[in-house]
């Protein structure tokens, strides 16, 4: 493991170079209570990059895995998870590269290539679609945030709620940490700025995955956008499936599936 202090918080992360070296670099951001080990090396993404010959970056988000964990709402929010991913690139003299985020990393994968879209070759987001402009429901946050802080999961009622902090306690998350940053106010994404991206993007989700939404909705916000549905997948099982890579990967490949082709007559 690596470390290193960037925007004043100490960060974990990986920077795996594939033996002869590397043809592409991508950095891959993990979602809400998960972490780059959990997220990204044991569902076999480091292992497919590196066949690949990509160049792996993943950080522990800041409040996840081994990366410094406030318990002030203050410290979190979009902008400054898109500001450390952005510091940790220049740490690492990486001036352009794929950039793939799921779920909650995909919020921060879209404020990076808003802030920097020259660093960003192609957009992945994953476990998303088109409920990422559905206005918050009242008490959401508050509702994750309590989830996290109860010292008995037994009590939370809501099924989603409850898998999240069943996954945070198998993860031996900072609960605490993960509470303020459920907490941590954010401004809405711009869905006109989104409009305004240069890059490939690729907007992919489980057919089941119920917090995302239609992949293609959002794709459309997007001039280079795709949208890529997988059958039978839902938010949690997307993340290690077959499916998904071969979607990413045809995805930077340019290699086009046949939704791409007119139908034949």
């Amino acid at each position: 493991m690596a470390s290193i202090t960037l925007n004043g918080v100490t960060l974990a992360y990986d920077d795996i170079v594939p033996p002869g070296g590397a043809q592409r670099t991508v950095l891959l951001l993990h979602g809400f209570a998960s972490n780059r080990a959990e997220g990204w090396k044991r569902t076999g993404w480091y292992t497919a990059f590196e066949r690949r010959g990509t160049r792996v970056i993943a950080l522990d988000q800041r409040g996840h895995g081994e990366s410094e964990k406030s318990h002030d709402p203050a410290a979190y929010g979009r902008q400054n998870l898109a500001a450390d991913a952005l510091a940790l690139l220049d740490h690492l003299g990486v001036g352009r590269c794929d950039v793939f985020g799921y779920s909650m990393g995909t919020r921060t994968a879209m404020q990076l290539a808003l802030d920097a879209p020259d660093r960003v070759s192609n957009l992945v987001l994953g476990g998303v679609g088109g409920k990422l402009f559905d206005p918050p429901r009242p008490g959401a946050a508050e509702a994750m945030a309590q989830a996290m802080g109860t010292d008995d999961p037994e009590t939370i009622e809501n099924d989603f709620l409850k898998s999240f902090r069943h996954f945070a306690d198998e993860q031996g998350e900072d609960r605490q940490a993960l509470a303020a940053s459920s907490a941590a106010v954010s401004p809405p994404l711009d869905r006109a700025a989104l409009g305004r991206l240069p890059m490939p993007v690729l907007v992919v989700a489980g057919a089941w995955d119920d917090l995302a939404g239609d992949p293609a909705e959002l794709a459309a916000v997007f001039p280079h956008g795709k949208g890529k549905t997988l059958p039978g997948c839902d938010h949690f099982s997307a993340i290690p499936h077959g499916s998904l890579k071969a979607a990413v990967f045809d995805f930077l490949d340019g290699i086009p599936d046949e939704d791409d082709f007119p139908p034949f007559e």
